[in-house]
């Protein structure tokens, strides 16, 4: 399914409607503030696992990113030092995504990990789907490097290319085609991991 959704004020008939499918354990691409992403609840195991799958990552060895609407809640899902804190009240809502340690709230599948990547994108689609879901969403972006850059920006394209593998393509208008800046923050000697979309 497809569906439209105004970014700047998105209907929240239509959030709910998505987080409902999210709740299910459903799996929906929608836009962030840079590239489309493939995204699931967060703390729903089985979703987690299909998407790993979808992408073809080891979820025990990548590292997995999680959505949060904002900093307020960010502290029961990793540790969250006082510079990091700082840094990220400075940059968030943004095109960023902060490496920090795991807390114990999240499920055993991110456990092994050790760190998790936070990212509040400067979108509100994302940012209101999280909201209504009230968990943060797990976040995987589309794009790998080989592949068309149609087929990850143009919504109509996403849905023809994934619609047989995921319940919903959120069409929020054309993506981005740069991915975010990631920062280290496990340790407070930040280093900026891959400079993407986001400028510190």
């Amino acid at each position: 399914m497809l569906l439209k959704v105004y970014p700047e004020n998105p209907n929240s008939k239509e959030i709910h409607k998505v987080a409902k499918i999210l709740q299910d354990g459903g799996l929906i691409i929608y836009p962030t503030d840079t590239l489309y992403a493939i995204g699931c609840d967060a703390l729903n195991v089985r979703a987690v696992e299909n998407i790993c799958r979808i992408k073809g990552v080891n979820p025990q060895k990548s590292n997995l990113s999680i959505i949060c609407y904002d900093l307020s809640n960010v502290s029961e899902y990793a540790k969250v030092s006082n510079a990091a804190f700082k840094l990220m009240k400075k940059h968030l809502p943004g095109p960023f995504t902060f490496i920090l340690p795991t807390s114990n709230e999240l499920p055993k599948i991110y456990k092994n990990r050790k760190e998790v990547g936070i990212r509040v994108p400067d979108n509100m689609i994302a940012r209101e789907l999280v909201n209504a879901l009230g968990n943060p969403m797990l976040s995987m972006s589309l794009r790998d490097d080989e592949e068309q850059i149609e087929y990850t920006t143009d919504p109509e394209l996403i849905h023809e290319k994934y619609s047989h593998q995921i319940d919903l393509v959120i069409d929020g208008g054309y993506g981005d085609t740069e991915a975010s800046t990631i920062i280290d923050c496990t340790s407070d000697d930040f280093e900026i991991i891959r400079q993407g979309k986001g400028i510190l």
